[in-house]
């Protein structure tokens, strides 16, 4: 649908008031789509988040603070969230070997099965590949990027 059907509105200052709109709405839709489909496992958006961050670590153990610098939200509390995750038996925490003031904490193989009981779905590739082709995939990555301010070298292509 288009964002004015979804909002019930035809009013808009201009084109760039639209986008402001359209991008909100639409990323609250992709996290009530991705919210529902991690409560089926159990977890929610944000200990999935953090499971695909040590996972991408695993075998090595992360430290809180590295979990929070790679966290998509930057408005959790990750000590909390690694908490319940070390509570579900999804993640482990231990004495950090370089800074003892620092905790290790690992993904457990139970969590690891879990993120790939999710990781299908999570990639939303059955609403992506319905709605959108690859081609256009690549250009709203790019115009995403550009809108955080990246600008491409010439010869960086992707």
């Amino acid at each position: 649908m288009r964002i004015e059907d979804e909002i019930q509105t035809r009013k808009f200052r201009n084109e760039q008031h639209k986008a402001t709109v359209n991008i909100v709405f639409t990323s609250n839709w992709i996290t009530g789509i991705l919210e529902k489909r991690a409560n089926l496992e159990q977890i929610t958006l944000q200990q999935f988040n953090v499971l695909r961050i040590l996972r991408g670590q695993y075998p090595k153990p992360a430290t809180n603070s590295l979990v929070k610098e790679r966290m998509l939200d930057k408005m959790p509390d990750v000590s909390r969230i690694i908490d319940r995750l070390v509570a579900k038996e999804l993640v482990s925490r231990g004495k950090c070997s370089t800074d003892r003031r620092a905790v290790d904490v690992m993904i457990t193989q139970k969590g690891l099965e879990r993120l790939e009981a999710l990781e299908e779905s999570m990639m939303m590739m059955d609403i992506l590949q319905k709605n959108i082709t690859d081609d256009e995939c690549r250009i709203l990555n790019g115009l995403l990027d550009k809108l955080r301010g990246y600008q491409p070298l010439a010869a960086d292509d992707h």
